[in-house]
């Protein structure tokens, strides 16, 4: 009997990969997305059908993070060190998501490759649920005590008084964040990256048109200033999160969860909560130590914080296409895994991780040669720029390591072995950049220079040694 959770299957498909298909038509196959399977097809496509849509969809992302910053730098430095202080608290519900999106990935493009689909689907439907649960916690912290958080990171006194209503929207409604980053996640393990794509091309979007008209006032619609774009945001991601449950419940290509498996299970649910510690301890070390640097950077001054959030704005921009990359070399590791291929799997990740290198390479030169202009697109305060500039070209030294460092960490995270990064994330943000950090800082009195050298010497070391790690093979015997 036929298999109800599977989608059609593509006839002629050995066929056709014998039979080489011009780019163009290549490339439209990737954007509207394929029944593709990514363990059979040549590796070259299968890069290229996974790559694309993942790089398009993080590239408006990134366009999103700076478009967002460019108007609220217009509200002056202290609103846009509200988005930068809010973002440390966001940073840990990203640790949460973007773990649990780990996990996602690995057993759905695990059950993928196994070929069991009904597997993947119910794992997906429970994915959902832990995902709306590990949400609540920020929902209550945020609307009840934000003010205190603010307080707690050192904010000035524009900050308290008009920054309050910002962090509310957006811990508040951190629900519409967190499905965003699972259901995504789902979509990508199972092979349809073009539909996460879709996805976050309607929510940004939605986003991009929105935040000047609720922070400036447009018409009837008053002037919300800071506010308006956190609303903007909650707005957009919600149309996004609506949009990825009706895909997912009437079926894509490669997945599809049938009502019945909306119900709670619990073995299969405590199961990914399981998978996902590794994933979520990973992501909390990392977006914990930048807490710390951001609480640094606070007792130096508000253009201090100001300039490196625009700073990491400008990288997650930048950073975001490999991103994307690395997130395919994560599905492609899963499912061929799961197919008994980790040949295959590894030779995916060395192909990635070249193209990635590539990538950060221009991008560190255009750092090392514009960084006052890059900053200057976003503020003409003169600290402000000097603060920004410098961190850029601190940055272009070894930018290239990134790419390396991203795709070998997400081959781990695609085994299903989140631990391991975990530990090296430990040792080197814990132990190294943090202490470094302070002690250059405000020891020292480097200042905000001091908090950048931190970053470059930690994280450069620590992309070397994941990528040396990667070579040693243990990933390729982790069970999800």
């Amino acid at each position: 009997m036929a298999d109800p959770q599977r989608p059609p299957a593509v006839r002629g498909a050995t066929a056709a990969a014998r039979t080489p298909r011009p780019l163009w038509r290549e490339l439209g196959d990737a954007i509207r997305g394929t029944s593709a399977d990514y363990t059979k097809i040549p590796l070259r496509r299968a890069v290229l059908l996974l790559a694309v849509p993942m790089v398009l969809e993080l590239v408006l992302e990134s366009t999103f993070a700076v478009v967002d910053i460019l108007f609220v730098a217009k509200l002056g430095p202290s609103a846009v060190a509200t988005v930068g202080l809010t973002e440390t608290f966001l940073f840990l519900l990203y640790a949460i998501g973007i773990g649990l999106a780990m996990a996602v990935t690995a057993v759905v493009a695990r059950r993928v490759g196994e070929g069991d689909r009904r597997s993947a689907a119910v794992s997906a439907a429970q994915a959902v649920w832990l995902a709306a649960l590990a949400s609540l916690p920020f929902t209550v912290v945020g609307v009840v005590w934000a003010r205190e958080l603010l307080q707690l990171m050192g904010a000035d006194a524009w900050t308290l008084t008009h920054g309050v209503r910002y962090l509310q929207w957006m811990l508040g409604g951190n629900l519409v964040i967190m499905l965003l980053f699972v259901c995504n996640a789902i979509f990508r393990g199972a092979g349809d990256a073009a539909v996460a794509m879709r996805v976050l091309w309607v929510a940004n979007g939605l986003n991009i048109v929105l935040d000047p008209i609720l922070i400036f006032g447009f018409g009837p619609i008053p002037a919300l200033g800071v506010e308006g774009a956190a609303i903007a945001t909650v707005i957009g991601r919600g149309a996004g999160v609506a949009m990825q449950l009706w895909i997912l419940l009437r079926g894509s290509r490669h997945i599809r969860v049938a009502a019945a498996q909306l119900a709670l299970e619990v073995a299969t649910l405590w199961h990914i909560a399981r998978t996902s510690l590794g994933g979520i301890g990973q992501m909390i070390v990392a977006m914990t130590a930048w807490i710390f640097l951001m609480r640094i950077l606070a007792a130096i001054g508000s253009e201090a914080v100001a300039g490196a959030t625009i700073a990491i704005r400008l990288m997650m921009f930048t950073l975001m296409p490999a991103w994307g990359m690395s997130n395919a070399a994560a599905t492609l590791v899963g499912q061929n895994l799961g197919a008994g291929a980790p040949g295959r799997a590894e030779a995916a990740v060395w192909r990635i991780g070249w193209i990635n290198m590539l990538f950060t390479v221009a991008v560190s030169v255009l750092f090392f040669l514009f960084p006052r202009e890059l900053i200057g697109i976003f503020t003409a305060e003169r600290a402000v720029v000097d603060v920004g500039a410098e961190w850029l070209r601190i940055l272009s030294y070894s930018y290239f390591v990134y790419g390396w460092w991203m795709v070998s960490v997400q081959a781990f995270n695609g085994a299903g072995d989140t631990v391991t990064p975990t530990k090296i994330n430990l040792v080197f943000f814990w132990l190294i950049q943090i202490p470094l950090a302070w002690l250059l800082a405000l020891q020292l009195e480097l200042q905000a220079t001091g908090v950048f050298w931190a970053v470059f010497v930690s994280e450069t070391s620590v992309g070397l040694f994941t990528l040396w790690l990667f070579t040693r093979g243990g990933w390729k015997t982790a069970r999800v």
